[in-house]
């Protein structure tokens, strides 16, 4: 067998293509092969599928998987042929899609990277410039998310994460049931979700099929999923609440650490972290601030934090008048930070309160905000948001991306 016959083999071309010549050069590293097809040969017209004939050709170079170290093209005179139906039409090969420079075997191999680390890592490693295969990681991603239906959604998950440095954020939307991106989009407003609503229908969705969605109790969202999801009932994200609460023992202890600065400083993270999460010496030194006979504010704040959390321990039932019993011992605190947040929780108990219903939140998102935070953070960030979405959608939308080939 011969170096021709060797390659044809290898790269399964199927007729009329055929490798007519290789040439490999040693001190570029390169590997031209070289594609060809008889004369008179016959190909399926693109629109119509009906077989015709080469009308004309012109030069074209595809960037291939490396041979073993060295880079590798194939080249072929580019037939369009003349159908009686159609007119003429450049045929398609069947080694790489329309309109790209490289072959679908090499996509393929881009895209399985990409999926694991930093785009221009990945065009460090294959010597090709990290725009081109930007362009070509978007159209993979875009057919993808064409083709998917999402007309089964029932609970969506929403929260924004930041896209670069300031106030710059991109919001995400999540099916909760199926765990994967649904949409993405700059901004962090109502619009957002009457984006999402458009993109739904465009996959086949319904807005009015929504029934339920764990968000923050931004006012944002708040307006967006009263306009543009109609029937969804809204479920306010216990993380997010006890995040709240959390600001609010740390502005108590900020502010009581001018006061005690001695006894406070450096406190910060016990009064943040569980006492389960705790490390024994710093559990010793949280149980001394707790048990001392002098009353610390923070310390009230404190205990309010772990009291809220048991909300989430109630029966249906109960919850209610929990949260009506937390409410009047945290404003009756004489802690403005612990009176705001809990008249702020009153004022939206509908939402807090759903949870004992829809037991939806937002757990998943906070996983794939982490995600989409540690792939920013090896790229060092992103040249521009759509770079930031479409990557959002190749790690954490579960695209069915095929890249087929037949030769």
């Amino acid at each position: 067998m011969n170096d021709i016959q060797l390659f044809q083999l290898a790269l399964g071309l199927t007729p009329p293509w055929q490798v007519r010549d290789c040439r490999f050069d040693l001190e570029k590293s390169h590997l031209d092969i070289e594609l060809d097809f008889p004369k008179g040969s016959e190909f399926a017209c693109p629109a119509c599928g009906a077989p015709a004939k080469a009308y004309d050709t012109e030069d074209k170079q595809w960037r291939h998987l490396n041979f073993f170290q060295h880079t590798c093209h194939l080249n072929a005179r580019l037939p369009r042929v003349k159908c009686e139906k159609c007119g003429v039409r450049q045929v398609q090969v069947p080694w790489a899609r329309s309109g790209s420079g490289f072959t679908l075997l090499f996509e393929a191999f881009v895209l399985a990277l990409a999926r694991k680390m930093p785009v221009l890592s990945v065009a460090q490693i294959v010597g090709e410039h990290d725009t081109r295969l930007w362009r070509l990681i978007e159209h993979w991603v875009n057919e993808a998310r064409d083709e998917r239906e999402d007309g089964a959604v029932k609970e969506v998950g929403v929260d924004e994460t930041s896209s670069k440095r300031g106030h710059n954020y991109i919001a995400v939307f999540v099916d909760l049931e199926q765990r994967r991106v649904l949409f993405a989009t700059p901004g962090k407003d109502a619009q957002t979700v009457k984006a999402f609503a458009k993109d739904l229908q465009a996959h086949g969705g319904d807005p009015a099929k929504i029934l339920e969605v764990s968000s923050d109790m931004s006012k944002a969202f708040i307006a967006g999923v009263r306009d543009y999801l109609p029937e969804a009932q809204q479920t306010f994200d216990k993380f997010h609440l006890i995040k709240l609460i959390n600001e609010a023992v740390d502005e108590v202890r900020r502010a009581e650490q001018e006061e005690l600065p001695e006894l406070l400083i450096k406190t910060r993270k016990l009064w943040l972290t569980n006492p389960e999460n705790l490390s024994h010496q710093d559990l010793k030194q949280l149980m001394g601030f707790l048990e001392s006979k002098q009353t610390l504010k923070t310390a009230r704040a404190y205990r309010l934090k772990l009291s809220f959390q048991h909300l989430f321990n109630q029966n249906k039932g109960a919850a209610a008048g929990f949260l009506k019993d937390w409410y009047y011992w945290a404003t009756h605190s004489r802690l403005a930070p612990m009176i705001k947040v809990a008249k702020t929780l009153m004022e939206h108990q509908a939402g807090v309160l759903r949870w004992f219903q829809s037991r939806v939140n937002n757990g998943l998102l906070e996983g794939i905000n982490s995600l989409i935070q540690a792939a920013k953070a090896k790229a060092r960030g992103y040249r521009s948001v759509r770079n930031l979405i479409t990557i959002v959608y190749l790690i954490a939308g579960r695209l069915d991306i095929r890249v087929t080939h037949t030769i």
